[in-house]
């Protein structure tokens, strides 16, 4: 194509997407949201990769992209909703028709903007493990080896990852740039260099900066990931409902802002990211950066919705006098399977993987008093993850903080066992569960089967095999003291008139454990476990003194 025929096309594509732009802003003046046709869609998401710099208007530019870079956050259009159109009805009732939120809503918004270094390709990957020697930041309750066993299974919970290969190098200088000193780091990529079909590189730390991120992948010319990114992207595969999706939504902006401020960044060294786009009077930058922020409100409006759905449903639970016990602990330490042990749950499929369960699950059961109780299965906790991830994942662990009962379940063959428990009560203590509560905690340790000649340090844990349904009754024995003393219910002894509804009533409103013959043909003594409240509307109802 010649140069004058290339300046036509160029001014077609500026006279229409100065008329989208034009629309997209007097719609956002007018509250609305924007309308494009699919061809100005098109035009707008791909004019930084399709318009050659040499049919710019002068003093103009789609955010000062040059031909070879792009942003990798485009710009979004969000969907209005029609105010007049009905929603329909939630199921389990009682809750108002403006805190339903759609499953079509919440695709949208977790398929928005995802970024650029969690996608749907699958990774063969080379796993670097910087071991920290001393500071703040080294590892006093583990090893570098044990570290990079769980890397390695990180990694491999992705279905179609494969580890290539594998490097522990040690770092005086873990926020450094590069993490490692200059001969380490020369090393290190050369490795990298000479091992082939390497797609991309897992480095063991918590959080690059993207200044960092962007730099290794520069050199290394392939993908880079911390923790923070990979356990995202197994969030983001392993998502099915609606929660799980907003809250993954929701822990991935940070990453959104920060990648966004870099390369923003970097458009200003080229002399274009400055640019104002249009006479808008804003520049590309800051439109990106306006429509990330709407985003994340719209994210946490609807996760709002779904914790008051969700409040609603903890006050059934409550009104109806269920002792609440959340099973907590380290992911892949066995929740799940112990629930399906103590409930007999044929629905619950446990999984040998790590972050099998992202949602708040409850289940019926029933301890030896024949007492119902519902334990709550959580998602499980990881060591070295960003405040922002857990705290993405408050409206779920929310429920852990109601609860009445919390039993930590240990992978007691696990040979970081202990540095698993410390990072689990802390993680515990940063999300402010009530005092009385973290002392209650029964404490676990499962997979005693796999440990030859075990024996425990700790006389106050109850030792179990979930899988061999070894150790049950004593678990659910102390869970009973442990929810009768937390709870506050008392255990009764009621003589009862055998021709009144009282008998009933105790059976629906209490836990019955003993029905005793009185002696004669009308009463008879009835041992149970009853809350003060519901003592109290017994009293009153049946005029008991």
């Amino acid at each position: 194509m010649d140069v004058s025929k290339c300046s036509a096309l160029g001014k077609h594509v500026l006279v229409l997407c100065r008329s989208a732009w034009r629309r997209y802003y007097s719609s956002w003046t007018n509250q609305s949201c924007p309308t494009f046709t699919s061809r100005q869609r098109k035009h707008l998401v791909k004019l930084n990769t399709r318009l050659p710099c040499s049919v710019q208007s002068p003093g103009i530019t789609y955010g000062g992209v040059s031909p070879n870079r792009t942003f990798s956050v485009t710009v979004n259009k969000f969907k209005g909703k029609n105010a007049n159109s009905g929603h329909e009805s939630m199921d389990d009732g009682g809750e108002n028709d403006e805190d339903f939120i759609g499953d079509t809503e919440v695709e949208e918004l977790f398929q928005q903007q995802i970024p650029t270094v969690i996608g749907d390709e699958d990774h063969r990957v080379f796993i670097v493990h910087p071991d920290v020697k001393w500071g703040q930041k080294k590892q006093y309750l583990t090893t570098a080896d044990l570290q990079m066993e769980e890397a390695v299974g990180l990694v491999k919970t992705l279905q179609n990852w494969t580890v290539v290969d594998k490097i522990i190098l040690s770092t005086k200088t873990p926020e450094k740039k590069r993490i490692f000193g200059k001969g380490n780091f020369q090393a290190l990529t050369e490795k990298i260099r000479r091992t082939p079909g390497i797609t991309a590189v897992f480095v063991n730390i918590e959080r690059l900066s993207p200044l960092s991120e962007r730099d290794l992948q520069d050199v290394w010319g392939v993908k880079v990931f911390d923790r923070y990114s990979l356990v995202l992207h197994i969030f983001r595969r392993n998502a099915r409902t609606k929660e799980a999706k907003l809250q993954i939504s929701l822990a991935e902006i940070p990453l959104l802002k920060s990648r966004l401020k870099n390369e923003a960044a970097n458009l200003d060294q080229q002399g274009g990211g400055s640019r104002y786009i249009m006479g808008s009077g804003e520049t590309l930058y800051e439109v990106q950066q306006r429509i990330l922020k709407e985003r994340e409100l719209k994210i946490r409006a609807a996760l709002q919705r779904l914790r008051k759905k969700r409040h609603l449903l903890r006050s059934q639970r409550k009104n109806k006098d269920f002792p609440i016990i959340s099973v907590m602990g380290y992911t892949n330490c066995g929740k799940t399977t112990l629930i399906k042990a103590l409930t007999g749950d044929a629905g619950l499929q446990p999984k040998d993987q790590l972050f099998a369960t992202l949602d708040v699950t409850v289940h019926a059961g029933q301890l030896p008093s024949h007492m119902s109780v519902l334990y709550v299965d959580t998602i499980g906790f990881l060591s070295q993850l960003p405040h922002q991830l857990i705290d993405s994942f408050s409206a779920t662990l929310e429920d852990v903080a109601h609860s009445d009962l919390i039993v930590h379940v240990r992978d007691i063959s696990h040979p970081e066992t202990v540095n698993q428990k410390v990072n689990v009560l802390n993680i515990l203590k940063n999300l402010q569960i009530p005092e009385k509560l973290m002392n209650s905690i029964v404490e676990v340790h499962n997979k005693i089967d796999l440990v030859e000649g075990y024996e425990s340090s700790e006389p106050e844990a109850v030792p179990i095999s979930a899988l061999k349904e070894m150790g049950l009754e004593e678990l659910k024995q102390r869970v009973e003291e442990a929810v009768v003393k937390s709870t506050g219910k008392e255990i009764l002894t009621l003589k009862v008139q055998l021709n009144s509804p009282q008998l009933g009533w105790l059976y629906k409103e209490a836990t019955v454990q003993e029905v005793h013959d009185a002696g004669d043909d009308c009463t008879a003594n009835v041992k149970v476990i009853i809350s003060a409240a519901a003592y109290g509307r017994y009293r009153k109802l049946f005029q008991v003194t």
